[in-house]
């Protein structure tokens, strides 16, 4: 198998958070890739545990892995008829599962990362950055979305899902893009703001889905320029009221902050049922993950 993104070894893992990192654009993408070494570099334990190839739109499939096609897995980043599940040759914690991205994230959890961490499973689970949004409507067919409800209802493992609006596919060895910089450093910010909250890092059977809007050269172009916005997944018209927030006890739309108002660089974090992929309608435990987030959640003018 070709040698993919990082050239030296696996640093010894025995610090940080135990994280399992996944996708569903594929293990090779720029974005997933780019977040891979910035929490690497902020010394979290992780482990990467992505599709072959593109999953796009898969939502919560599931199925056993399969010997890789003709075409190899994505971007050239393995060989046609690569062996169902691999690792990059020179860096263990990099690792394809030639599946869904439920699968990929389920293989990493119960198999990868047990092996590597000495039979300990992971504590935190990130999905992404995705190639594109996740919000509203989209949520219940993202595989990315997908990956990290499984995460959180079916391992009991707490999990943030990461979607970003700038991008095309971009493999994980060409120039790496300033979108692809700048969704890793916001991800960090609000993985690292999780894990200072301490544990639990989630309430149970529930999962941030977190949109970033789009980065341009001229604006929103350094994660500093950006306000964390405490949002819904659906618009809540029916619903009981939500957690009194920003003055309101109905919180803004994703759809609304990330596609309406993403010239004015804020990132909406919507707090998810990983039952159904909806906004979690408990007051109580919106309050519980606001309280989490405070540090770096800002209100709508």
């Amino acid at each position: 198998m070709r040698s993919c993104m990082l050239l030296a070894a696996a640093i010894p893992l025995v610090h940080g958070v135990r994280i399992i990192q996944s996708n569903d654009d594929g293990w090779a993408e720029a974005n997933l890739r780019t977040f891979f070494n910035v929490l690497d570099k902020a010394g979290q334990q992780v482990i990467l545990s992505g599709p072959a190839e593109q999953q796009s739109g898969t939502g919560s499939n599931d199925a056993a892995p399969t010997t890789v096609d003709a075409d190899g897995c994505i971007h050239a980043s393995c060989p046609g008829g690569s062996p169902p599940t691999g690792a990059n040759t020179t860096d263990p914690r990099l690792n394809y599962v030639n599946s869904f991205p439920v699968t990929s994230i389920k293989t990493g959890i119960d198999v990868t990362a047990p092996k590597l961490w000495n039979g300990a499973k992971p504590e935190l689970a990130l999905t992404g950055p995705n190639v594109g949004s996740n919000v509203a409507i989209q949520a219940p067919f993202s595989g990315t979305i997908g990956a990290a409800t499984y995460a959180a209802k079916t391992a009991k493992i707490p999990a943030i899902a990461f979607s970003g609006v700038t991008g095309d596919p971009t493999a994980w060895n060409a120039p790496t893009p300033l979108h692809s910089k700048v969704y890793a450093d916001l991800a960090l910010n609000v993985t690292q703001t999780i894990i200072n909250s301490g544990k639990p890092f989630l309430p149970d059977n529930t999962f941030l889905n977190v949109n970033f809007p789009k980065v341009e050269s001229n604006r929103c172009n350094s994660a500093s320029q950006f306000k964390f916005i405490f949002t819904r997944i659906n618009t809540g018209l029916v619903s009981a009221r939500d957690a009194n927030w920003c003055g309101s006890t109905r919180l803004p739309w994703e759809a609304d902050v990330i596609l309406f108002r993403g010239s004015d660089c804020y990132v909406s974090i919507s707090p998810g049922d990983a039952n159904d992929k909806t906004t979690v309608n408990d007051a109580a435990v919106q309050q519980q993950i606001i309280n989490k987030l405070k540090p770096i959640l800002s209100c709508l003018p």
